[in-house]
């Protein structure tokens, strides 16, 4: 009854949008704060959505959520306050609300569809309320950018 207390709890604290997890798996810990997703877990708010094999929500003593940990073959469509649409994959995506940031690592794909971009690396940061990304590759492997750049005829 705890853990179906804590999930209420998680899904009344986001504002005005619904926030749908669905997963094989379900734990949690209200003391601790902690919510654990797992198996094909999906998760939609408003227009974004994450797959991934794992998510961990944290939450605060309000029981609002202040990071998102999805791993395992994660997969995303992120829509920015500033209109930017991201979709994408990494190993690992975490998500920090508060910040609006997000970190990718691990074989990275991010694009940005409506300015046609894509960053291809091994950790990936990007700060949508400062309209800033951050790129790094692996030791073997260089950052990666491709742009769609329009030519006048």
């Amino acid at each position: 009854m705890r853990l179906l207390a804590l999930f209420t709890l998680l899904v009344l604290s986001l504002a005005s949008e619904e926030l749908r997890i669905k997963a094989e798996n379900f734990t949690g810990d209200q003391a601790k704060g902690i919510s654990v997703f797992e198996g094909d877990v999906n998760i939609i708010k408003g227009s974004d959505e994450l797959n991934a094999t794992k998510v961990t929500v944290y939450t605060d003593e309000n029981q609002k959520p202040t990071k998102f940990v999805a791993e395992g073959d994660a997969s995303f469509y992120i829509v920015t306050d500033d209109g930017s649409i991201y979709t994408g994959k990494a190993q690992k995506a975490i998500y920090m609300p508060n910040e609006k940031e997000y970190h990718f690592y691990k074989q990275v794909r991010l694009r940005q569809i409506n300015e046609k971009k894509e960053i291809i690396g091994d950790e990936v940061v990007l700060k949508s309320l400062e309209g800033k990304a951050y790129a790094k590759g692996a030791k073997s492997e260089p950052v990666i950018m491709i742009f769609d750049i329009e030519e006048k005829k």
